[in-house]
């Protein structure tokens, strides 16, 4: 990402809706510009923790919230313009620089899965171009379009392409273009030098705009591990059930939304011929609380360790404690080799979210 940002002439951000993990920030904070926020406490923990720019969206604004939104951020985009013109008077009032945006709707994305895809027809996130004046009101600085989930540099080409039909006319008279997450750049076999050609030519026809992207997924891509204890194995009319102590509902809740198959350590995703056949089943007394078949090649017994690879991203900021499960524990591995343990949860944790 520091690569990236060098060699495009670009800042990357943080988007805290993927990845909250805050006793990380002073190391992600030592190359990434600030962070990006899609509620007040998300702004706060960015202001608090990160430091930084702090940048913040919202569908809508709550009167009650948006004065503290006034005290911490740098840049607010707004989904409307009925949001701009109610709240912009309140930031010209709060005697800071605040940068204000709008949010558009490129009305073009790769994302199949709708729950996903914020540019479904009828999608309430965004502004499309029908709807907008000729130009835009005095105030609004800085357009901002997210459209992508984790999707590759020829996705963002073509959003780029989308942004300059539909609201071309804007781009000269405003100072940045934040075009959002979905910028999946650390994954294998990225291509991170179309990235950035693409970037350095967009750039080269305005070279008014400071260009934004604010990633979630690819700063935590492939950085950490759910370790799951085999607590029984039953045999449901032949299909052997591993028990595990977490829960794919609870703790890993995309697997199921997107849906998708998580990998698991030491064994086939696809079960090959040969393979003992195991399907891993969470602790909830939820019917659906289980993920697909994998192949081992030895028997799992109880106690074993069950290791899900990629599960540091849209896992901890989604958790819940249905039915009083317990969250998982929070650790890291330095690079020395050592284990050290942030934080452990428990019944007050339970507790306190209810009355």
């Amino acid at each position: 990402m520091q690569y990236v940002q060098e060699k495009a002439g670009i800042q990357i951000i943080l988007a805290l809706k993927g990845f909250s993990m805050f006793s990380v920030f002073p190391l992600v904070a030592k190359y990434l510009k600030g962070t990006t926020s899609s509620s007040l406490h998300e702004a706060m923990l960015g202001y608090e923790e990160f430091g930084g720019e702090v940048h913040a969206y919202s569908p809508a604004y709550r009167d009650d919230e948006f004065p503290q939104y006034l005290s911490i951020c740098d840049h607010i985009s707004f989904n409307s313009l009925n949001q701009f013109e109610k709240f912009y008077p309140l930031v010209c009032k709060s005697g800071r620089k605040i940068h204000c945006g709008l949010r558009i709707n490129p009305e073009y994305s790769t994302v199949e899965t709708d729950l996903y895809n914020p540019c479904v027809p009828g999608s309430r996130l965004g502004t499309r171009a029908a709807t907008l004046p000729p130009t835009l009101p005095d105030g609004i600085s800085f357009l901002h379009s997210h459209n992508l989930c984790e999707s590759d540099s020829f996705a963002l080409e073509q959003t780029l392409e989308n942004i300059e039909r539909l609201f071309g006319h804007y781009l000269p008279h405003i100072s940045l273009l934040n075009l959002g997450g979905g910028h999946l750049m650390t994954r294998e076999g990225y291509d991170v030098e179309h990235l950035i050609a693409t970037l350095i030519k967009f750039k080269s026809r305005y070279p008014n705009l400071q260009i934004t992207l604010e990633p979630g997924s690819a700063v935590a891509w492939q950085t950490g591990v759910l370790v799951a204890t085999v607590l029984d194995i039953v045999d449901a009319q032949g299909i052997m059930v591993a028990i595990l102590d977490t829960s794919i509902s609870a703790h890993m809740p995309d697997v199921i939304e997107m849906p998708y198959k998580p990998v698991i350590r030491g064994a086939n995703s696809t079960p090959q011929e040969g393979d003992i056949i195991y399907r891993m089943g969470g602790q909830t007394c939820l019917a659906g609380d289980f993920v697909g078949d994998y192949g081992f090649q030895k028997p799992l017994n109880i106690g074993d360790k069950v290791i899900f690879e990629d599960m540091m991203h849209y896992t901890m900021v989604k958790t819940t404690t249905f039915n009083g499960i317990n969250l998982p524990h929070i650790g890291i591995w330095g690079q020395e080799g050592f284990y050290r343990h942030v934080k452990s949860f428990g019944y007050h944790d339970f507790k306190n979210r209810l009355s």
